[in-house]
């Protein structure tokens, strides 16, 4: 029988994470769909297997793959562990990114909420950092290509490419400095950042009040524990239950022992940067590896700062009008993209066509209008024809945004076949 005080331990522990009272409409799931929970939960799983995972895992260039392969033929339960791990990360990384989409699309990230937006996004770049680092520790082909073509891309920004690659690396190519150099990252300073960066983020949720919600939908308040308490200790059961049956039956991806010289064709970054070795191969590298991202995460940290005409918060997609021109901007995004990749893949050739020009006008500038002048003229459309406020234009160009990048991401992962030729 559980003691009393037990149950007040564990109600004082959760209350830490939540207030005493809560909302009845803000622990509906539809409301969040538990996704920050779920991230942070994940997080707890990496932690714990990643520690175990350190126990037979060698970081050095001799070491690293024979350790995976005996941690999984010799080691007791040892493959289902590194199964459990992996499939966890990269579930962290789509979780995470479903949460900062759900948290821009319910209008939680403005006035008190600006600053935890920032921190929203900057979690993001830890976690992939942190799954990125880790990619390359199994040192078989698939891992050690993957980052050599990630690391290629950053000598690609104008300036300190190379310094930073080099930097990134350890030195000018992927070598043993660079397991070593992502070792210590993966297990050691990125997790230590994201616990600090969890923790002002958490306590800057419980500052704002939780969950937001629409002011008309506000209630009389229920009592925490156990009503949300024990929805989020369900949800928690189901999410490893679906895991570990996974694990179970898909194993983690290990190709051969990694060889500097022998490239597989065809050799492709992770699934989550597909998008930028897709958007490569059609534009200049200065745009694709650092002028547009750097656009795009300029424009994201403005977006709870640019003064607005009416602000919804906790209203999905702002108005009715609003998930309208969601919903339009993402065919149409969906649609305009595969045409272009298809059309420059197949009849485009503005290097040959313009040869007597610069070729960071040829494969930069001309590409990059070809895309963002209709993107404008849609924009334009949704303003004047669909009477959009500056909040619906903004969701428009967020939504054209994360879609084209998905659209991307699918492509380069699923369409690309030997030499990067597209295949149906």
């Amino acid at each position: 029988m559980k003691h009393p005080s037990m149950d007040r331990a564990i109600s004082k522990f959760f209350l830490h994470l939540h207030p005493k009272k809560i909302e009845p409409k803000a622990i509906l799931f539809t409301r969040t769909f538990g996704l920050g929970g779920i991230a942070a939960l994940l997080f707890v799983i990496l932690f714990i297997t990643g520690m175990l995972l350190r126990f037979a895992y060698v970081p050095s260039g001799v070491g690293a793959y024979d350790s995976i392969v005996r941690l999984q033929d010799e080691l007791i339960f040892g493959r289902m562990l590194r199964n459990f791990h992996y499939w966890s990360a990269m579930l962290l990384v789509v979780v995470s990114f479903l949460h900062l989409v759900r948290v821009f699309y319910s209008q939680a990230i403005y006035f008190q909420r600006r600053k935890n937006w920032l921190y929203g996004l900057l979690l993001m770049f830890l976690v992939v950092s942190s799954n990125f680092t880790g990619y390359l520790l199994p040192w078989d082909q698939l891992s050690f290509w993957a980052v050599t073509i990630m690391t290629n891309m950053l000598s690609y920004i104008p300036f300190f490419g190379n310094s930073l690659a080099n930097l990134v690396r350890g030195s000018k190519v992927v070598d043993e400095q660079t397991l070593l150099r992502f070792y210590n990252f993966h297990t050691g300073v990125l997790p230590l950042l994201m616990v600090f960066f969890m923790s002002i983020h958490f306590w800057l949720v419980r500052k704002a009040r939780g969950v937001t919600i629409p002011s008309s939908e506000k209630a009389e308040k229920v009592d925490t524990s156990p009503h949300l308490v024990y929805k989020e200790v369900l949800a928690a059961l189901i999410v490893v239950l679906v895991l570990l049956l996974f694990s179970f039956f898909v194993n983690a991806p290990l190709l051969d022992k990694a060889k500097p010289l022998v490239s597989p064709n065809h050799s492709k970054a992770p699934w989550y940067f597909m998008g930028f070795q897709e958007l490569l191969m059609h534009i200049h590298p200065a745009f694709a590896s650092f002028l547009l991202p750097l656009f795009v995460i300029l424009f994201f940290i403005i977006i709870p700062y640019v003064p607005y005409h009416q602000i919804n918060e906790g209203v999905w997609f702002y108005s009715e009008k609003g998930k309208k021109i969601t919903f339009i901007s993402a065919i149409f995004t969906t649609v305009f993209t595969l045409l272009l990749i298809l059309i420059d893949d197949l009849l485009l050739d503005i290097g040959g066509w313009f040869s007597g020009l610069p070729v960071i006008f040829t494969e930069g500038v001309l590409p990059v209008l070809c895309y963002f002048v209709p993107i404008g003229g849609f924009i334009f459309y949704v303003r004047k024809k669909l009477k959009a406020d500056r909040m619906e234009l903004v969701i428009s160009s967020v939504t054209i945004i994360l879609v084209a990048y998905v659209v991307m991401m699918l492509v380069g992962s699923l369409l690309r076949g030997e030499g990067m030729q597209l295949i149906f």
